[in-house]
């Protein structure tokens, strides 16, 4: 389906909740959308479920709708279409785009295959920028056809805390492709990213993005942070 038919739906579509994503931490639910005799799924994430963290702040729904503004602003096609939503079964909350037919595989089972790599590429890019505390390999998300990257909750602070299981491509170049995108960022164009994150997140997110590209990198782990740069578990 068209990604303007994907929005028609999310935004639009009465929503019925199905049951929890089994393994979610902060109760995600499946849930059915129904448009003028169309019919898909999603996930819904509420702010109504979500367990209190130290370190971030309630409503990380809204992390997860910036990471999607993100991926349109850096043309990366990572992340299934997701938008917040406020008439929803348990309140306020981000929507997101099921993937159908999704495969046992993850990071560790696809990183070898070749087609892959420009994908890979573009999503470490992306997790630089949204500063991704957690980049598990099991976030990633084979469709038989293409890959996806889902659970964006813990992105966007202001404070550095890239973990990721992803740093196979430590100091290798930024690919061309990448570079005017990061340079818009980088000059201000954020877009609607300010509607989920607070100025100081939306400011540190367009310095990350020049950062990336003044380095013409990627980083590498940084090993003298208290934190190790790997989430836990892996998978």
């Amino acid at each position: 389906m068209r990604r303007e038919d994907q929005l028609e739906l999310l935004r639009h579509g009465a929503v019925g909740v199905e049951g929890r994503v089994a393994g979610s931490s902060n109760q995600a639910l499946l849930v059915t959308l129904d448009l003028d005799g169309v019919s898909a799924l999603a996930c819904y994430k509420a702010e109504a479920g979500e367990r209190p963290l130290w370190d971030f702040d309630d409503g990380l729904w809204r992390r997860e709708v910036a990471a999607w503004e993100l991926d349109q602003l850096l043309g990366t096609d990572l992340v299934p279409t997701t938008i917040a939503r406020e008439d929803l079964p348990f309140g306020v909350g981000s929507l997101q785009w099921w993937i159908d037919d999704a495969t046992d595989d993850h990071y560790f089972t696809l990183r070898e295959k070749e087609t892959l790599l420009d994908w890979f590429t573009d999503l470490c890019a992306f997790d630089v920028v949204a500063n991704n505390a957690d980049r598990k390999g099991g976030h990633i998300l084979f469709d038989t056809m293409r890959c996806w990257a889902i659970d964006h909750g813990l992105c966007f602070h202001e404070e550095e805390k890239l973990r990721t299981v992803i740093w196979e491509y430590a100091e290798e170049a930024l690919p061309d492709r990448l570079l005017e995108p990061l340079a818009r960022l980088g000059q201000g164009e954020t877009g609607d990213l300010g509607f989920y994150l607070s100025a100081e997140e939306v400011e540190m997110t367009r310095r990350r993005a020049h950062q990336l590209l003044v380095a013409s990198s990627f980083p590498s782990p940084d090993q003298d942070r208290d934190w190790p740069p790997y989430p836990w578990p892996l998978i």
